[in-house]
C-alpha cells in the first residue's frame, strides 16, 4: 500500500481507469487490449488511514493508473551503470565503489536522494551494470552479492524518501553487442547471460512491493545490439534491421518470462519495457510490439526524450523555440500516445536539456521544459530527468538553473494534490496552445527557410566535444545552433556547382573542436530533385585545402532530404540506396572526414557539384563494398 492524499488520484484516475479484462484461463496472453475488450471503468481500492491520508493498493492498478502516482522523476546517473568496456586486469572484483565512483560520481547518500524528493520528483531510476561484476568475458554470469547489496541500498533510500524505484541493465559496458555477434556461441552466450542476470535480480528482489519496477534495458536493445565495443566482441554488427527488431522484441519477451516465473511479488510488478532503441519513431514501426504477459496491465513502455538532441544533447549554447519546434514536440509526443499510450502507461525514462559547457541554462530553456511537461500532464507520461550532477548537484543539492527548479516544483504531486486530472490536463493544453501561438516561426530573419517547394543545402554539424552544433538531423533549421555560428547555406535550384559553409570564430569556443558527426544535407531535394548527386569538389578547411579519406556517396535516411554524410561513424556499411557519379560505390566511405587530422576548425567550406544521377546505373557495382 502507498500513501497518496491526491484529489488527483482519488478522483481523476478513478474517471479514466481501465479495467483490463480476464481470459477464462490462466495462460499466456497478450497484454494489449483493444477497445471492445476492455471493461468498463472501476475505481481505486482505497481506504483511509488515522492520518487522514489516502491507501491504494497498487496491485489493483494498471500502469495507465501508475503513471499518474509517479509523477515526475530523475536518474541517478553515471553511477551505479558506470562501466568500462575494456575491462582491465581482473575487473569484475573490485570494490563495489570502485565502479560506482568510476565516472567521477560521488558515493550515493541518503541526503542525495532526499534533495531530489525535495525539488518535488517522485520517482527514482536507478541505471546500473550488472555485467560490471560478471566474469562474462569466461561464461560466468554470476553478480557479485555486494553489488545487488549495494543496489538494494540506494533502493531503500529512495524508498525511505516517499519515492517509486525503477532499477534496470543500462549500457552495461557494451555487452549487449554480443547479439549481434558473428559466432553463434557468442550470439547464445548474450541470452544465456541476460535470462541469468535477470534470474538473479528477480530472485534477489522478488519480496520487494510494487513501488519497484524492473526495467528489462536501455538504449541498446535495437540497433546497438549491433555494437563494437572491445576486444571481447570485434566480430560484431551482423544483424540486418529486420534481425534487431526481432531480437530486440525475444529479448523483452524473455524479461518478461523470466520475472514472471521468479515468484514473490514478480507475478504482479509493473515492468519496465524498453522500445527499439528507446527511440519514439522506430518504437513506433510495426516491427516492434509490446510483449504478452500473464499479469493484466502491469506493462510499461519506455522511450527516451531528447529533441532535439542538438539542443538537449549538446553542451553548446544553441536556443529552441520556434513554431517548427513546438509543432515537432506536440506532434511526435501525441504520435506516441495514439500508438501506445490509450493502453499502457509510458515512462519517459530519460529527458531534458543539458546545460552548457559552463553549466549555465541554453537560452529558452525553461521553454522546453513547460512545453514537454504539459505535454507530459496531457498523456499521463511520467518524465524521468537525465541528471549526473549537472542538472541538480550532488554535492549540495543545488541546481543549475532556478527557473528550472522552481517549475519542477509547480509540477510535482505534491503542489498539484489537490488539482483533478481534469484541471490538470486542461491547464497543460492552455499551456501548450499559449506557447505555440507566441512562437516566432524562425530567430534567423538572414536565412532563408525550407519550404515544401524549396531545397536548401547546408553543413550538419557536431564538433567532438559536442559543444558546436548546426542544424543536425534531416530537417533543415538554422536556428538549431551553437550562438555565434555563421551559416553560409544555398538554395538549390537545380544542376549546378554550389558552396556551402561554417564559420565558428564568432562562438565563445572561437572553433570547432575536429567533428563527432557531420554530413551535407539537402532539405526537400529527394522529391525535387530525385535521383541527384552530390559531388564534393574541394573542401577548406581555415582556408586550407583537405584531402578527403575516399568518396564520398549521396543517399537519404528519410526519403526526402538528400544527404552526403562527411563523419558518421554509426554508418557500418555503404547504404542500398547509395548514389555515386558513374553508379559505383568502390571506395566510398561514411567518413571522408577523420577526426585526428581536422584539429581546430574555425571555418570550413565545401564546394560540390550537384547533378542527376545515371539513369538505368545501378548504385552498387562488382567491386563496390556492398
Amino acid at each position: 500500500m502507498i500513501k497518496r492524499k491526491m484529489k488527483r488520484i482519488a478522483a481523476g484516475v478513478a474517471a479514466f481507469m481501465l479495467a483490463f479484462s480476464m481470459t477464462a484461463c490462466g495462460g499466456k496472453k497478450d497484454d494489449k487490449k483493444t477497445g471492445d475488450e476492455k471493461d468498463t471503468a472501476g475505481s481505486v481500492t482505497e481506504s483511509t488511514t488515522e492520518d487522514g491520508s489516502d491507501d491504494i493498493d497498487l496491485s489493483k492498478i494498471n500502469s495507465k493508473e501508475f503513471a499518474v502516482l509517479m509523477g515526475n522523476g530523475i536518474n541517478l546517473g553515471n553511477t551505479m551503470e558506470a562501466a568500462d568496456s575494456t575491462r582491465p586486469g581482473d575487473y569484475p572484483h573490485h570494490e563495489i565503489s570502485y565502479y560506482e565512483t568510476l565516472w567521477s560520481q560521488p558515493i550515493t547518500e541518503q541526503r542525495m536522494i532526499d534533495d531530489m524528493k525535495a525539488s518535488g520528483l517522485d520517482t527514482l531510476r536507478i541505471p546500473v551494470a550488472w555485467a560490471n561484476t560478471m566474469d562474462f568475458v569466461n561464461g560466468d554470469y554470476t553478480i557479485n552479492e555486494a553489488q545487488l547489496a549495494r543496489v538494494k541500498e540506494i533502493v531503500d533510500m529512495a524508498y525511505a524518501a516517499d519515492m517509486y524505484v525503477i532499477i534496470n541493465d543500462h549500457w552495461d559496458g557494451g555487452w549487449w553487442g554480443l547479439f549481434g555477434s558473428a559466432d553463434a556461441s557468442k550470439r547464445e552466450g548474450a541470452m544465456e547471460m541476460y535470462k541469468s542476470m535477470w534470474t538473479q535480480i528477480a530472485e534477489y528482489f522478488k519480496d520487494y512491493d510494487l513501488r519497484l519496477v524492473f526495467e528489462g534495458g536501455n538504449e541498446e536493445i535495437g540497433d546497438r545490439l549491433n555494437d563494437i565495443n572491445a576486444d571481447w566482441n570485434r566480430d560484431g554488427a551482423t544483424l540486418s534491421k529486420d534481425e534487431c527488431y526481432a531480437k530486440a522484441n525475444e529479448i523483452n519477451q524473455t524479461f518478461v518470462d523470466i520475472v514472471r516465473a521468479s515468484g514473490g511479488n514478480n507475478a504482479e510488478r509493473f515492468l519496465l519495457i524498453p522500445g527499439y532503441g528507446t527511440d519514439v519513431v522506430q518504437t513506433m514501426d510495426d516491427r516492434w510490439h509490446m510483449p504478452s504477459d500473464t499479469a493484466d496491465g502491469k506493462l510499461f513502455l519506455s522511450v527516451h526524450y531528447y529533441t532535439p538532441w542538438s539542443y538537449c544533447g549538446s553542451t553548446g549554447a544553441s536556443t529552441w523555440g520556434t513554431q517548427k519546434n513546438y509543432k515537432e514536440m506536440n506532434d511526435i509526443l501525441s504520435s506516441l500516445y495514439d500508438k501506445y499510450g490509450k493502453d499502457y502507461g509510458i515512462i519517459i525514462g530519460e529527458c531534458g536539456v543539458l546545460p552548457t559547457s559552463s553549466g549555465e541554462a541554453k537560452p529558452n530553456t525553461i521553454l522546453w521544459y513547460k512545453n514537454f511537461y504539459a505535454n507530459c500532464d496531457k498523456y499521463d507520461y511520467v518524465p524521468l530527468l537525465w541528471n549526473t550532477g549537472d542538472i541538480l548537484k550532488k554535492a549540495d543539492g543545488s541546481w543549475f538553473s532556478d527557473e528550472v527548479k522552481d517549475f519542477l516544483l509547480t509540477q510535482s504531486n505534491e503542489a498539484r494534490k489537490d488539482m483533478t486530472a481534469d484541471e490538470i490536463k486542461a491547464a497543460a493544453d492552455k499551456t501548450m496552445a499559449d506557447e505555440l501561438a507566441a512562437a516566432p516561426e524562425t530567430f534567423d530573419t538572414e536565412q532563408k527557410l525550407a519550404g515544401d517547394g524549396t531545397a536548401i543545402a547546408w553543413i550538419m554539424w557536431d564538433s567532438q566535444d559536442w559543444n558546436i552544433v548546426y542544424s543536425v538531423g534531416d530537417q533543415y533549421d538554422p536556428d538549431s545552433k551553437t550562438a555565434g555560428i555563421k551559416a553560409t547555406d544555398v538554395e538549390i535550384t537545380g544542376e549546378g556547382t554550389y558552396t556551402i559553409a561554417l564559420d565558428f570564430t564568432g562562438t565563445d569556443a572561437g572553433m570547432s573542436i575536429s567533428t563527432a558527426f557531420s554530413a551535407i544535407g539537402i532539405a526537400n531535394a529527394e522529391e525535387l530533385f530525385p535521383g541527384y548527386v552530390i559531388n564534393i569538389k574541394e573542401v577548406l578547411i581555415n582556408g586550407e585545402p583537405y584531402k578527403l579519406h575516399g568518396r564520398n556517396y549521396t543517399s537519404s535516411d528519410d526519403g526526402l532530404c538528400t544527404r552526403s554524410n562527411l563523419y558518421n561513424e554509426w554508418v557500418p556499411a555503404i547504404p542500398d540506396d547509395a548514389r555515386t557519379v558513374g553508379g559505383g560505390t568502390q571506395g566510398c566511405s561514411p567518413t571522408v572526414f577523420h577526426q585526428d587530422d581536422l584539429g581546430e576548425i574555425k571555418t570550413i567550406e565545401i564546394t560540390f557539384d550537384y547533378m542527376p544521377g545515371e539513369e538505368g546505373i545501378s548504385t552498387n557495382d562488382a567491386n563496390s563494398k556492398n
